[in-house]
């Protein structure tokens, strides 16, 4: 519960901070949701032309869309403005403050600031889900979905956390280089699209490391698949890629929390 009312002071100190520059925060929330609505406008007009991308039909496809939005504002509002200031800290001597601090330090470096702009995402994805979800062909509700769905979206969240986290601690072994922690926008880009899309002799390969090896396809394609599709079914992996999803987010937290830890112990002062 300590953790807890930290992080929670944590955020609220952010809102204030956020709030001392009304302006700025307006514009961040509007161009961050205009964005996406750009990105939605442009498969809206893909599907004019079109019945399915990779074997989801339109409505399905805002599912995928709107999984997306969720993953993503949580990631960049909570994890990414930390994780790019790690090299900075370790360039100020900042992490020598963090260490000194009676708290874990990958929960301090990782929670002490939150981007609450990037949540006006979230909302949107919450209207996309709803408007999607009850146009979807043959759709039934199900209790099983709607608790697992969200379920999902955390273990996706705590997925890219870790591949996150994991990148950006090299920079303690670097020292201001982050060109390890750039290389996660790149690997992201993979669990943009449905796994279907990664087909044929060149497509397969790289299917198969992005869901075994580094498992981002598993990000998005579980919780969407769960939601838009009864369980996985169009899915070559069927519902054992979900339970791959469970096994697959245990591993990377605890893989990611190993080459921290390693890292920090490779650590000099910066007054060293």
């Amino acid at each position: 519960m300590s953790y807890l009312g930290v992080f929670l002071t944590f955020a609220r100190n952010s809102l204030i901070r956020d709030m001392t520059f009304r302006a700025n925060f307006i514009i961040e929330l509007i161009s961050s949701m205009s964005w996406m609505a750009m990105n939605l406008g442009f498969y809206t007009l893909v599907y004019r032309y079109t019945q399915n991308i990779a074997g989801w039909d339109k409505y399905e496809f805002f599912v995928f869309i709107a999984t997306t939005m969720f993953v993503n504002s949580l990631v960049q509002a909570f994890f990414m403005p930390n994780a790019e200031e790690l090299s900075e800290m370790v360039r100020t001597g900042g992490l020598d403050f963090a260490l000194l601090k009676p708290i874990d330090t990958q929960f301090l470096v990782s929670l002490q600031r939150v981007n609450w702009s990037s949540l006006g995402n979230f909302l949107v994805a919450l209207m996309l889900l709803a408007y999607a979800v009850p146009r979807i062909e043959g759709y039934q509700f199900s209790l099983a979905a709607a608790v697992l769905y969200p379920l999902y979206i955390v273990a996706g969240v705590l997925i890219l956390y870790s591949v996150m986290i994991t990148l950006a601690a090299t920079s303690i072994w670097l020292g201001r280089n982050q060109s390890l922690y750039d290389f996660w926008f790149y690997i992201t880009n993979f669990s943009r699209y449905p796994m279907e899309i990664y087909d044929g002799p060149f497509g397969k390969p790289l299917q198969w490391a992005f869901t075994f090896i580094i498992p981002i396809l598993v990000v998005i394609n579980v919780p969407a698949g769960i939601m838009a599709k009864p369980i996985l079914a169009d899915n070559p992996y069927g519902p054992w890629l979900a339970v791959f999803a469970v096994l697959a987010t245990i591993a990377a937290l605890a893989f990611s929390r190993w080459v921290f830890q390693k890292a920090l112990g490779s650590y000099r002062s910066a007054s060293s």
